[in-house]
């Protein structure tokens, strides 16, 4: 049960979750969890001040791989909102993240949780805030063409094409049937993690910099959360050739929106969001 003395009280929810028997596993779905919430180590900071308890999301329902294509997030989507619901008539939580960089089921899950008071925050949404903060564009390290692609219609649903800069692809796709030779975004993270050299994060640093050069990205940002475990690298060799940018990951920009969210009392606007039956309504919605 969460503490109900502390100020946080929050759900973090996977996009989805995979058989322990699958062999495109990528994170850890067993063991407690601080094991369980990839990159722990990089948030726990900001953790210290919040009780906080992980669902594991919704089993895919398409097979045993990562989500990827619009398809794929699709399915996992209509299977996080029922978690959503059932956090939300709880009592338990005064927010609730969305973990997953593709952030599957955010815009139907603030809808859920505004009658309730809950605000709802998610990776994507929430680095785009941040980074359209520190600087005058920001650019997107994604990892996969497919994915590349679904992110940027998040681009333009949260309304910040003229804000993105670019997304950058280092083709470093999720395992799946068919493809189960690609290189290994946990192997990866394990070479760099051990001081080895990580190609991933070799071409995250390229990337990263012809944003810089070529698009005129003035904050970086990652798209899947695959990708979130590099931004401490990529922040450390960006400053050490000299390049004074700062690079965002998903979770922390999540956890940081959430907690201001609860601190100001706010959520997300009832005319947004509105409910079945509203006492007032608008007669024109202008754009």
């Amino acid at each position: 049960m969460p503490d109900q003395k502390k100020k946080f009280r929050f759900l973090f929810i996977h996009a989805f979750t995979l058989p322990e028997t699958s062999k495109y596993l990528h994170r850890s779905v067993t063991g407690s969890k601080e094991v369980r919430l990839p990159n722990y180590d990089n948030v726990k900071h900001l953790l210290e001040d919040v009780d906080w308890e992980l669902h594991p999301g919704p089993t895919t329902p398409y097979g045993d791989w990562a989500v990827e294509n619009r398809e794929e997030f699709c399915m996992v989507a209509a299977g996080r909102l029922p978690i959503v619901r059932q956090a939300c008539e709880s009592g338990k939580y005064n927010a609730i993240v969305l973990l997953g960089g593709g952030e599957p089921g955010f815009q139907e899950s603030r809808e859920i949780a505004r009658p309730y008071g809950i605000p709802v925050t998610s990776c994507a949404f929430s680095q785009m805030h941040f980074a359209s903060m520190l600087g005058n564009k920001f650019s997107v390290i994604d990892l996969a063409e497919s994915h590349n692609m679904y992110y940027y219609n998040l681009v333009v649903q949260h309304r910040f094409t003229g804000r993105c800069a670019s997304i950058r692809n280092i083709n470093f796709p999720f395992s799946r049937p068919g493809h189960a030779d690609v290189p290994s975004s946990r192997e990866e993270r394990q070479k760099a993690l051990s001081g080895e050299r990580s190609e991933m994060v070799e071409v995250a640093v390229k990337e990263a910099i012809a944003a810089i050069e070529e698009d005129g990205a003035e904050v970086i940002t990652f798209g899947c959360s695959a990708t979130f475990w590099i931004q401490p690298f990529l922040q450390k060799r960006l400053h050490e050739i000299g390049w004074e940018i700062p690079v965002l990951e998903g979770y922390s920009c999540a956890i940081a929106l959430a907690k201001a969210m609860v601190t100001l009392g706010v959520d997300a606007s009832g005319l947004a969001f509105p409910s079945d039956r509203p006492k007032k309504w608008r007669r024109k919605k202008l754009f």
